[in-house]
């Protein structure tokens, strides 16, 4: 599905049950896999690859040339839910990696 008013360039590939929804860009030799969602206002760059089932957001906006794994998601969410005991967000010093 993609909604009338989404801007989809004819050199991007669209996968099968992906929904673009309004005012979202996909420009120039895009591809998104099979059942990808571009929300409201969502960008995606040239030369991007959505792989299969991932999940963009209103607010995101993907420069050219990245690549997102399957069933990844990109929230936007306003108020993390990771963060320090001192109100900070989280980030990658603070998870401990596993031998």
């Amino acid at each position: 599905m993609i909604h009338p008013t989404a801007d989809v360039s004819p050199e991007a590939r669209i996968g099968p049950g992906c929904r673009i929804w309004n005012d979202a860009q996909v420009r120039e030799g895009a591809v998104l896999g099979k059942g990808a969602y571009v929300d409201r206002g969502v960008v995606v760059g040239n030369r991007v690859k959505i792989q299969n089932y991932a999940s963009l957001f209103r607010g995101v906006t993907l420069e050219d040339a990245v690549y997102v794994g399957p069933n990844a998601v990109f929230a936007n969410d306003r108020y993390p839910r990771a963060t320090n005991p001192d109100g900070s967000a989280k980030g990658g010093d603070d998870w401990p990696i596993a031998p």
